[in-house]
């Protein structure tokens, strides 16, 4: 049910790319209107990680679920019948505010529900949701949006209006979130009823694992323990690794069906086309990340994704990308090695931090990709406009490369252990 919810996040964040082609000869709109439009999602998303992600650990997890996926389909509503560029801004940053809320919320809550074992593998395989949904809105585009026009876009992100809100009674709140509200009798309800649905299936429940209760710091500090101790560094590393990724996964994504159409004038379905084709390149991508992430490692895996996916694009700036068949080949290799990277930090943020700072860690961290994700489309827009489509590419790269480096220096290892005893 939470996947459902992250596959229609993952649609609306990125149908404003597939709509745009048809948007920007509509509306006659200029390069940097386009970089404006595409990036007031992100920055609403960025306001909304934060306040959502420090709400649910004050009120649960389940609350705010439900509020952002609401206000995320509201604001479908509202963009199928914006008249110009400015409402669309206005409308697609108060989206970007409730889709900026439901995925870290979601990533919290789905960690707190997995063992320790092969909790990397799982969790990857429900983050190809989100994937699923891009790949999803690239489908639409492609088939419905040359035929029906732009708004076909949004009509469609009306659906999880009617799936969701019924399911939504039947999910309970993070038993760890219960527990560390002092609510162990609700807590225990839950996991009792778990149990009770592994036996009577016919399996042998584990033996009880238990940890050492680890001393509570004063419930005050809050967002302060951030940067206190080893969650200062924690979060600093996670920090610089979301604000990189992004900026150059959803630069190139939200980007380049348009670049396609205005720049080298390809017709309005091989744009969506190719566009589709890098999405689904991730998707395939993060597939094999999510089955071999437990395997490898996490850090040995981030440092090496995030040092590859530079070479094809360091590779683009250096012979000048002159041709649109060379930017899919290259980019799409770019994008598919960094999307392993950008959809598996919701899970490596959500196990660097305790449950009473997880979802609060975890839309903190989530934040900077917003950040991240509104620069890169304005990056993008300034370099076209100014100097050139190599120096985009180029620009992507040196980014990667501090990127990894960071990674390598200052990153830890957490497969295979209990979140309790990554986060005391």
């Amino acid at each position: 049910m939470i996947g459902a919810a992250t596959f229609f996040d993952g649609y609306t964040v990125i149908a404003i790319a597939y709509a745009m082609p048809v948007l920007a000869k509509e509306w006659s709109l200029t390069p940097g209107q386009i970089g404006l439009i595409l990036s007031a999602g992100y920055l609403g998303q960025l306001f909304g990680a934060l306040f959502f992600g420090w709400l649910a650990e004050r009120i649960g997890r389940m609350k705010v679920l439900t509020f952002t996926i609401l206000l995320f389909v509201a604001m479908d509503v509202a963009c199928l019948f914006a008249s110009g560029a400015v409402a669309m801004m206005a409308f697609r940053f108060i989206q970007g505010i409730g889709t900026g809320g439901e995925v870290p919320v979601a990533s919290a809550y789905v960690n707190e529900l997995i063992g320790s074992k092969k909790r990397g593998r799982f969790f990857l395989l429900y983050e190809v949701m989100f994937l699923l949904g891009l790949v999803g809105a690239g489908i639409i585009g492609y088939f419905l949006v040359p035929v029906y026009g732009w708004k076909v876009m949004f009509a469609v992100g009306l659906v999880p209006a009617a799936l969701l809100i019924p399911l939504r009674f039947f999910l309970f709140e993070s038993p760890r979130w219960l527990a560390s509200k002092g609510r162990v009798e609700e807590a225990d309800r839950i996991v009792s009823r778990l149990e009770q649905s592994v036996i009577k299936s016919g399996k042998t429940l584990a033996p009880v694992v238990e940890m050492p209760m680890a001393a509570r710091p004063n419930a005050a500090q809050g967002w302060r323990e951030l940067f206190k101790g080893m969650y200062f560094k924690r979060s600093l590393v996670i920090w610089a690794m979301w604000f990189g990724s992004y900026m150059v996964a959803n630069g190139l994504i939200t980007w380049l069906p348009t670049l396609y159409r205005q720049h080298f004038h390809l017709p309005l379905e091989t744009s969506l086309a190719y566009g589709f084709m890098t999405s689904a390149a991730g998707v395939v991508a993060a597939v094999i990340c999510a089955l071999l992430i437990d395997k490898v490692g996490r850090r040995r895996w981030y440092i090496g994704a995030l040092f590859c996916a530079a070479i094809p694009l360091g590779l683009l700036a250096a012979t000048g990308a002159t041709t649109p068949l060379q930017i899919l080949m290259m980019a799409g290799l770019g994008y598919a090695m960094l999307q392993t990277v950008t959809f598996s930090l919701y899970l490596y943020s959500a196990e660097l931090f305790p449950t009473r700072l997880r979802a609060l860690g975890t839309g903190i961290g989530s934040a900077w990709l917003r950040l991240g994700s509104a620069m890169g489309p304005l990056v993008v827009g300034v370099a076209i406009s100014g100097a050139g489509v190599h120096y985009v590419f180029g620009t992507f790269a040196i980014v990667l490369l501090i990127t990894g480096c960071i990674t390598a220096l200052f990153a830890i290892e957490t497969k295979g252990r209990v979140l309790e005893e990554l986060s005391p």
